[in-house]
């Protein structure tokens, strides 16, 4: 019999929830066939909600960094352009979308973080945690909608229905149970206010505080209402105006933060001591051309820094490098001395490194200004809400709103500027908000803000990029990929191997009826209507 993971057995359900054991779990690792949902009781369920809120974002103890790298930097943190690989062999950085790679990204999901989050959901409803069954409905949605904008048709209504077959949903219904869903858990959160789950200390995000939770669920709810603006304008305005109004993140407290410790440590810290991968030229392009100070808090200066392209009077040893550089560049070129890698905190080794930010209020505060600039109802106008996105992340990262020679960050009419003095510029796009522009150029403006304030959630900003075409970034120097030039990216990823041996009526009928197109990574999502 075929090995399907979709199936979830029971009893390999709970091995996958408990796999290797920490002190935490040591109380529930007896005879994991003899768990279900029944026998769980209240103070045995936050550790399964623990270990789902650290699984999506590829943070337990077990194997986590392999999945990271293949699901998250290989691919999202080179196709949004913060960095380019310096490992020869390593092609999706010229568009080659690594079936292997992509295969462990995602039978990660199905077999750990999917699982787990179906186990702590379903639990919940059998038990009764009202409270606790919203916050796993927000986390579900959280956590697959960063899949299906991978993907785009992914096994979702019918994950975990004991069958060999485990059929697809399209993009389109999954997000339509997107925002059901989160309408159902805002409103069991609103009729709970001001209390606190019993989760405590195991909910690592808010640590059972309901109003945070509410907060984030309305956040969720504005990213998602805005990813699907050009595909379904109605929908889209319907639950952005809904989420705005209902509260949203207004203030760094509000943050949705994951922290580390020994045990869920940052993956960055694993896999930069793999010395594979450096800042990308259009982030030196844009934060030096910016003088932005946050790039301190994103790249170490470099090993042989270049001097000779740095702003009048200011000191950037912060170097980039193009995305796309073949084999031969990268095995001939020390890429890894001239370019930057991340910050020192991202780079200790057995550290448990920075907290994983999940979600932001600067955030929130850019996706309120795109919905001001539609005219909607966003509670202030597009400038204010710009304004205020580029200060909330500038207070996050800890600076005081100037930038590098001491002006103010907001009103600077800085621009883009050369990565290696020679090339030019990404963009010619100002930081001060071009209030007599057009929306296409407020609306770069904002994106190219968002993209800065993202950083290193590189899906997001992946994500983002393919929606609205912004922030605007250098082509690739090479394509191995005959479907996708130099000054294009991939829209998806491709179905992967096992899904075709393991699932394969499931699959075809995806890419027949759901997809829109081939399974190719030129196939856009069904939100990828604007480019």
């Amino acid at each position: 019999m075929k090995n399907r993971f979709t199936q979830l057995l029971p009893a390999l359900l709970i091995l996958a929830l408990l796999g290797s054991c920490t002190d935490d779990f040591t109380e529930l690792n007896t005879d994991p066939k003899n768990f279900t949902e029944d026998a769980v009781t209240s103070s045995e369920y936050p550790l399964f909600v623990k270990r789902a809120l650290y699984t999506p974002n590829y943070m337990p103890f077990d194997q986590a960094r392999g999945p990271f790298q293949l699901g998250h930097s290989l691919f999202a943190d080179v196709y949004s352009n913060y960095f380019a690989t310096t490992a020869p062999n390593f092609n999706s950085d010229q568009f080659e979308l690594v079936g292997g790679w992509l295969n462990g990204a995602y039978r990660y999901f199905y077999q750990r973080a999917a699982p787990n989050i179906k186990f702590a959901e379903d639990t919940a409803a059998e038990q009764g945690f009202e409270v606790e069954n919203a916050m796993m409905k927000v986390w579900r949605v959280y956590a697959y909608h960063r899949v299906t904008d991978y993907w785009g048709p992914i096994p979702y209504s019918q994950f975990g229905n004991l069958e060999k077959k485990v059929p697809y949903d399209s993009q389109e219904d999954i997000y339509n149970d997107f925002f059901t869903t989160l309408g159902e858990a805002v409103a069991v959160l609103k009729a709970n206010a001001g209390a606190t789950s019993f989760l405590a200390s195991n909910d690592v995000i808010y640590g059972g505080d309901v109003d945070s939770w509410l907060k984030f669920a309305n956040t969720l709810r504005l990213r998602l209402a805005m990813r699907v603006r050009y595909a379904d304008p109605s929908l889209s305005q319907t639950n952005a105006e809904q989420a705005i109004s209902d509260g949203v993140f207004t203030t760094n407290e509000d943050n949705a933060v994951i922290q580390t410790n020994i045990n869920f440590q940052n993956s960055y810290n694993t896999i930069t001591q793999w010395g594979e991968f450096r800042m990308s030229a259009d982030m030196e392009s844009i934060l030096k051309g910016y003088q932005d100070p946050r790039i301190a808090s994103f790249a170490a200066p470099a090993a042989i820094p270049d001097p000779a392209d740095d702003p009048a009077g200011v000191e950037f040893p912060y170097e980039g490098m193009r995305n796309g550089q073949t084999a031969e560049a990268k095995a001939t070129t020390n890429f890894n001395g001239l370019a930057s890698n991340m910050a020192d905190p991202y780079t200790l080794g057995g550290d448990p490194g920075p907290p994983w930010v999940v979600m932001a209020a600067a955030e929130a505060f850019f996706l309120r200004a795109e919905a001001a600039l539609l005219g909607w109802n966003a509670g202030g106008s597009a400038e204010e809400l710009y304004n205020q996105g580029i200060v909330a992340n500038h207070v996050q990262l800890g600076y005081d709103g100037n930038n590098l020679s001491g002006d103010d960050y907001v009103t600077s009419p800085l621009t883009p500027a050369s990565y290696d003095g020679a090339t030019p510029p990404v963009s010619t796009v100002p930081v001060a908000y071009n209030a007599a522009g057009s929306e296409e150029e407020q609306l770069e403006q904002i994106i190219t803000q968002k993209w800065i304030a993202l950083w290193p959630d590189s899906e997001e900003a992946y994500a983002e990029r393919r929606r609205t075409g912004y922030p605007i970034l250098y082509d690739r120097l090479n394509s191995l990929n005959p479907d996708i030039p130099v000054d294009e990216i991939p829209r998806r990823m491709t179905y992967t191997a096992t899904e075709y041996a393991d699932n394969t009526e499931a699959v075809q009928e995806a890419v027949a009826n759901l997809l829109g197109g081939p399974d190719l990574g030129t196939t856009k999502l069904w939100w990828d209507k604007k480019n």
